[in-house]
């Protein structure tokens, strides 16, 4: 068995259940995404949960292992070199690494659901294809000239807003184009019942099924460890935050159809050979 996770703890977890398994060291981890998504390279793969969505959306071979590996609350990832004010986004040029990564989906669906902002007044500007090949982007999106990367131009000025999370620059000048940006997330997540996710685990379905319910046992207890909030386990706890994505993901045409939660669940109790409580 071969196995993609980001964080050691959980890659460490999931070698011992699995027995004879191989970790790929692949870094920053969504560079594992395609190769997953279109020729199965793994058998046990850390996925952005946008990606998961579209793939499954294309009918490619994966489906989820109920195991949140990153989430993260998502209002502070719009940042500017301005002054802080949702309303200014309208007219102005806005920068996101690609359309279809899952902190830009999650930010243009608070932008859209909590501060009525209409995304065609905003030009959007992308710098990176998605991690399913047949996926493209809406025709009114830009993308960047081939060779420059989002944070060189946010600072260089080329942008007047960016959506960042890992790959934000150091800088004292950046603040958050959502005022209190943190306080204003969290009390997202209780209204909501669930914080945003951000990367999850994904199986072939082809996968040795009772090496694979060995993975899951190990990955969860590991990930119980953690806050609750942004470490959900298994599909009710996941049910929130994913059907909240996917609802946002179809409508900013990130996907060519609508995925239900439960077409997730039973795709994945299929190729397990169990029910939905044994994942649960």
């Amino acid at each position: 068995m071969k196995i993609v996770l980001g964080r050691d703890d959980l890659a460490a977890a999931a070698l011992e259940a699995a027995g004879a398994a191989e970790r790929l060291d692949i870094r920053p981890v969504h560079k594992a995404s395609r190769g997953f998504v279109e020729d199965g390279t793994a058998d046990v793969c850390e996925l952005a949960i946008v990606t998961l969505l579209q793939a499954v959306a294309y009918d490619k071979p994966v489906a989820l292992l109920p195991i949140t590996a990153l989430g993260r609350h998502q209002h502070q990832t719009l940042v500017t070199f301005g002054e802080p004010g949702v309303d200014a986004v309208r007219g102005k040029t806005v920068g996101v690494r690609s359309w279809s990564q899952t902190t830009g989906v999650w930010l243009r669906g608070f932008l859209t659901d909590d501060y009525g902002i209409d995304l065609s007044e905003v030009d959007w500007i992308t710098y990176e294809d998605g991690h399913v090949p047949e996926y493209t982007d809406p025709a009114w999106t830009k993308r960047a000239p081939e060779g420059t990367k989002l944070p060189a131009d946010f600072v260089d000025g080329k942008l007047d807003y960016g959506i960042m999370g890992n790959e934000l620059p150091s800088d004292d000048r950046i603040r958050t184009a959502i005022p209190d940006a943190l306080r204003v997330a969290a009390e997202w997540a209780e209204r909501k019942g669930f914080a945003p996710i951000n990367h999850v685990v994904a199986i072939n379905p082809a996968a040795d099924a009772k090496t694979v319910l060995a993975v899951y046992d190990a990955l969860a207890a590991q990930v119980r460890n953690g806050p609750a909030e942004l470490n959900p386990v298994g599909f009710e706890a996941l049910r929130g935050p994913v059907t909240e994505v996917a609802r946002y993901a179809l409508e900013q045409q990130v996907l060519p159809r609508a995925v239900a939660f439960d077409e997730l669940v039973d795709r994945t109790c299929a190729a397990l050979g169990v029910s939905a409580s044994r994942l649960a």
